[in-house]
């Protein structure tokens, strides 16, 4: 077969097999969707399908097929990334500055240190550390991967519970992208890379020019042009934060989060997001599960799975209702934000790769930490669908009787 045939077999077993286990099995409410499309990625990776089927692996996915997959995922969260960015009112953000800033400094910080207490406890056994790390090295890689939220799937999830685009959710985004900035930063100390870390803040001083100059220009060209103009700024921010270690994932939101919503039409908007969900993203969800190693290695990683899920969960939780406790929040608004912060998923997958590929951690720590990033997105909505119903219960109580007292006096001038 052709190249182009095999790429299209592999399109098929991407959107056909996740599709079919999630709409049979009916898993929606505890495992949506974009869950079931990771677990099929590494499913369908070497570690699993790759090693008991070799022959079908090396056929279906080739390295002329996988690239080809990564190109498509790349831009496909990369679109996915930017349009949430846009969607973040940066004015309401500087208003809210000082309730960001405690809020996602807490929701880094806590989970961060209970997360590197229970790596510095594991490194007591042998078996975690990689080859070419030292201990800090491994303690703040694994503390930072407890730390972090999963800005793309979070989006999905919020979306999911329809509150992305209200109060509650532009708060949790605004805390997410904060939090998201930082872990390549740190990643950059990890990896001891000090040439990037004067490559990033030359990144963040340009892009601040340059974001004034495209800000300028929005407001002077027609809507239909702004589409153009900021996919093409959505590529240089990519590029450019990527070449300065910050991530292309990073360089999009950014990219996104300074342009102004509403220079765009809102129902247009909304069609792009479904349409980019439904036709592409499939592709990044099933790519990154690709090019995952599993390899199980004992009861011992379950163990050490357990404990990761506990350090994260908690720490996350405990950040954010000390900052609730500091900002004086409603009741149940800390319990709603710590568990949606605590998402992992994708951006915890991609952060512990990078640690595995750098020799930073073993094939057991990361598959531990895989584990931590799937079990923590499936534990999502199913506790933040009723916390957000409770939440919202009284707000909508008292909207009933003004709805109650338009239809009666539309129905009194009618008669």
């Amino acid at each position: 077969m052709t190249t182009t045939e095999v790429f299209l077999i592999a399109m098929v077993i991407i959107f056909t097999a996740p599709y079919v286990v999630w709409r049979l099995g009916r898993t929606d409410y505890y495992a949506p969707l974009v869950v079931i499309q990771i677990i099929g990625g590494i499913l369908l990776g070497p570690g699993v399908l790759g090693a008991a089927f070799p022959a079908y692996h090396t056929f279906v996915f080739n390295p002329q097929v996988v690239t080809a997959l990564n190109g498509i995922a790349w831009w496909a969260v990369m679109i996915f990334v930017w349009i949430a960015g846009i969607e973040l009112d940066l004015k309401q953000a500087w208003r809210r500055r000082r309730d960001t800033g405690i809020t996602a400094g807490l929701a880094l910080i806590v989970p961060l240190v209970l997360g590197s207490a229970a790596a510095a406890f594991m490194l007591n056994w042998d078996g975690w550390a990689g080859p070419d790390a030292q201990q800090w090295q491994v303690v703040l890689g694994i503390g930072m991967a407890c730390a972090v939220t999963a800005l793309p799937i979070l989006v999905l999830l919020m979306e999911k519970l329809e509150i992305l685009r209200h109060p509650l959710g532009q708060r949790c985004l605004r805390y997410a992208s904060m939090d998201d900035v930082a872990i390549w930063g740190v990643l950059a100390l990890i990896l001891l890379d000090w040439t990037r870390v004067g490559r990033q803040a030359a990144f963040l001083g340009a892009f601040a020019l340059a974001s004034y100059l495209v800000r300028k220009l929005m407001v002077t060209i027609p809507e239909r042009d702004r589409w153009y103009v900021g996919l093409i700024w959505l590529g240089v921010c990519g590029f450019a934060a990527d070449s300065a270690g910050l991530h292309y994932m990073v360089g999009a939101f950014l990219a996104g989060a300074v342009l102004e919503f509403d220079w765009f039409d809102e129902a247009q908007m909304d069609a792009f997001r479904h349409h980019i969900l439904l036709a592409v993203m499939p592709v990044f969800f099933l790519s990154t599960g690709l090019r995952t190693q599993w390899d199980v290695g004992g009861v011992a990683v379950f163990g050490a799975a357990a404990l990761l899920l506990a350090a994260s969960v908690v720490g996350k939780l405990a950040g954010v209702h000390l900052a609730g406790r500091i900002l004086k929040w409603k009741e149940g608004e800390a319990s709603l934000f710590g568990w949606l912060l605590q998402t992992k998923a994708l951006i915890m997958i991609i952060f512990v790769n990078i640690l595995l590929d750098k020799r930073i951690i073993t094939n057991g720590t990361f598959t531990a930490l895989l584990l931590v990033a799937v079990a923590s997105t499936m534990l999502t909505i199913p506790i933040v669908t009723p916390k957000l119903r409770r939440l919202l219960a009284p707000a909508q109580a008292q909207n009933a009787p003004d709805e109650a007292g338009t239809r009666l006096a539309t129905e009194q001038s009618v008669t």
